[in-house]
């Protein structure tokens, strides 16, 4: 077990377990220039669709969430049999108006049972200031709760969902990570967060695992094996990328963005994730 006994059962009663430290904070430091490195020569931040399923796109994504240490400690809470359903890049630019509302991640992913799990990397320190991610302790074994789609501009998730209920903030705990460490939490914890209020961007990479007997209930979707073996066969398997932005990566990926943008954007007029 990479995860203490006592890491694992606060996973079960909280839905979020935290600090876990899986790399260096010079890896980690590694990770973010290599992201950058990418967007000097785009000559914009990472956005739009390149936000996400980016293990496909890039070799050093598909590293990470092919990590001994990542997989482990995901192992330890949903079992040896994991799939990688997708990765997502939340970053925050320095004094930007960026959040994250307060949401459970199931309420549009189509997936079940809902036995899945987000490793959140931290690329740079979460802070308070910078807008560290908060939750609601014990909201994972709670129903699927109403939301609503506001599509603001300043929300980082795909529609600018919300809880349609008050969340009790006085409730909340902030998960503050420093680099090279990740937080795993359930795909129904209630979660959100702030504003960057720092002069420096915040970096998290969120990768998405499932264990291979979850279904996808809305559209024939992919994802890429990664660790044990797939008796169930749900998803169409996903390729590692070669090289980056090559051209079988890049082929891949639409593929993959596409069935994926059907499942979550279902009932709406978007073909394409949100900058």
């Amino acid at each position: 077990m990479h995860l203490t006994e006592r890491q694992v059962a606060d996973f079960q009663r909280d839905g979020c377990v935290f600090p876990i430290r899986v790399m260096s904070a010079a890896d980690a430091a590694g990770y973010r220039r290599r992201l950058e490195q990418h967007e000097a020569i785009a000559g914009a931040p990472l956005q739009g669709n390149l936000r996400h399923k980016t293990h496909l796109l890039f070799t050093w994504a598909d590293e990470l969430v092919h990590h001994p240490a990542i997989l482990e400690a995901v192992a330890d809470v949903i079992g040896p049999d994991i799939l990688c359903w997708t990765t997502n890049f939340f970053i925050k630019e320095p004094s930007s108006a960026g959040f994250v509302s307060w949401h459970q991640d199931s309420t549009y992913w189509g997936l079940d049972p809902a036995d899945v799990v987000t490793a959140w990397v931290a690329f740079t320190d979460a802070t308070p200031e910078n807008g560290y991610m908060q939750f609601i302790p014990g909201t994972h074994t709670v129903d699927q709760l109403p939301h609503l789609d506001t599509f603001h501009r300043d929300n980082l998730l795909s529609r600018g969902q919300e809880i349609a209920v008050e969340v009790d903030k006085s409730k909340a705990v902030g998960i503050g990570l420093q680099a090279g460490e990740m937080s795993i939490h359930h795909i129904k914890l209630v979660h959100g967060s702030e504003p960057n209020r720092s002069p420096d961007r915040r970096i998290g990479f969120a990768i998405r695992y499932i264990p291979t007997y979850v279904r996808q209930t809305k559209v024939r979707d992919s994802a890429m094996l990664v660790h044990g073996t797939d008796e169930y066969h749900h998803f169409d398997y996903e390729p590692r990328p070669h090289a980056d932005m090559d051209a079988g990566a890049l082929a891949a990926h639409a593929e993959a963005v596409e069935r994926q943008v059907k499942a979550l954007y279902q009932g709406t007029d978007k073909h394409e994730f949100r900058a």
